[in-house]
């Protein structure tokens, strides 16, 4: 770990405030400037550990809360004396949690459709005061497949499967696929929004639910109902509000994998409408998936799942790299260091090959966004001619940044860094005990 290989503005300078964190994914802070992480408890490598919340101290960190192995904890925000984290929930269903600072948890929401490639995620408070949280897919694309079994939760939930949030008809397009759960030689067929091995009919009406996935949602601070905010994301990472109130969503695109592969689809970051349908599972960024531009070379086009679009998917106001894992992110809000209004986003970084093949390394890396013009540039990144975590580099720069906060005052950037993943064919292997916690503060005047 050494600060002399990370590159960013020169009237920036950025410092390691906390070490030797296990699956760090958010981080927050209180009235008081106390700062606090929490670590997931899990990670993709069916990795499970024990989420818990942290306070952060130059000598050791303080535990506050933890959980059991239901995690991952995606997230932390801090509002009215406590903390509301999202539990993502791959063993028992996602949870939205209330933390007291003396570390009582109290439950929210349960239940939530978690058990799947993709958690729950965020939190973010609203200007209303609720608290607004995203929820993932079950599946890469909708149809449960082998690649869900090489996640490790088709075989423990085999019928699992995606919910919409509105009634959607079926075009009846079947998968087959071998099948991972009873071997056999016999392919398998499986339709869209339907368990592993069901087919699907031409008509066929799935009956909309809410809570669902692939969705925004919110919940009053206090608990009670779980409302609809927006749906048709694949999975809505990153929650926050701009300076005028405006909700943005960082979602993850399609990977090339599975029964239904897509090629070529960009993370993306939306401005998030009441009501709005954002395309999942036949567009990618307002652009349908059954054309030749998303065909994966050597596979078959994904075809239309969908008889009839819920509505007209919504663009997004910037694309990221593909497969960069564009994810946690917070908006500035302050001149003391600068850039008042943009999106500062965590890119955690490719997890190829199971996720789809990379020319070059991508993500690795924090950026900033102009929404209004959707302009992307460089904020945060290791040094040198070849970009990559510092564990490929062989350097002591950052690995995986997965979430941004600014401090309340708006004059340092908090950055989660997730920690050394390394992947193979066979999947992530994670390595505990690697994440940190970086801070950005302004040195100069200058920053546009």
């Amino acid at each position: 770990m050494s600060t002399k290989d990370i590159a960013l503005p020169p009237e920036y300078v950025v410092e390691a405030v906390g070490f030797g964190l296990t699956y760090p994914t958010g981080v927050a802070l209180d009235d008081n400037g106390g700062v606090y992480v929490v670590e997931s408890g899990y990670s993709y490598g069916e990795d499970f550990a024990r989420p818990r919340l942290l306070a952060v101290k130059p000598s050791e960190n303080r535990e506050i809360a933890g959980g059991d192995k239901n995690g991952p904890w995606n997230g932390i925000v801090h509002a009215d004396g406590v903390f509301y984290v999202a539990e993502g929930g791959e063993t028992e269903g996602g949870r939205i949690l209330k933390i007291t600072a003396d570390g009582k948890i109290t439950v929210l929401a349960e239940g939530l459709p978690s058990r799947g490639d993709h958690h729950t995620n965020g939190p973010a408070i609203g200007p209303d005061g609720a608290v607004y949280f995203g929820q993932g897919t079950k599946t890469n694309s909708a149809v449960v497949g082998e690649d869900n079994a090489a996640f490790g939760w088709l075989r423990r939930h085999s019928d699992e499967h995606d919910i919409p949030c509105a009634d959607v008809t079926l075009e009846g397009v079947n998968f087959e696929s071998k099948d991972p759960i009873r071997g056999g030689e016999s392919p398998v067929a499986t339709g869209a929004y339907v368990p592993f091995g069901t087919r699907t009919e031409k008509g066929q009406v799935i009956k909309g639910e809410v809570p669902c996935g692939g969705a925004v949602l919110r919940i009053p601070k206090a608990g009670g109902k779980i409302e609809l905010v927006a749906w048709g994301f694949r999975n809505p990472y990153g929650l926050a509000f701009s300076p005028e109130g405006k909700l943005y969503v960082a979602d993850n695109g399609f990977d090339d994998r599975g029964s239904r592969p897509i090629w070529g689809a960009a993370d993306e970051l939306f401005a998030v409408e009441q009501g709005g349908w954002y395309g999942w599972p036949d567009y990618s960024g307002g652009l349908a998936v059954a054309q030749n531009r998303f065909k994966p070379p050597g596979k078959a086009q994904p075809p239309k799942l969908l008889a009839k679009d819920p509505s007209t998917p919504i663009a997004p106001v910037a694309r990221f790299a593909v497969h960069s894992s564009s994810n946690g992110f917070d908006f500035s809000r302050s001149d003391a260091f600068g850039y008042v209004g943009q999106a500062f986003v965590a890119q955690f970084g490719y997890l190829s090959p199971p996720t789809g093949k990379v020319l070059a390394p991508v993500g690795f890396r924090v950026v900033r966004v102009d929404v209004r013009t959707g302009v992307i540039a460089d904020f945060i990144s290791n040094k040198g001619d070849k970009n990559g975590p510092a564990s490929l580099l062989k350097s002591g720069g950052i690995e995986r940044p997965v979430a941004v906060r600014f401090d309340k005052a708006g004059r340092s950037m908090y950055v989660v860094d997730f920690g050394e993943v390394t992947v193979s064919e066979k999947g992530p292997k994670p390595v505990k005990g690697t994440g940190i916690l970086w801070k950005v503060t302004r040195k100069t005047a200058g920053a546009s």
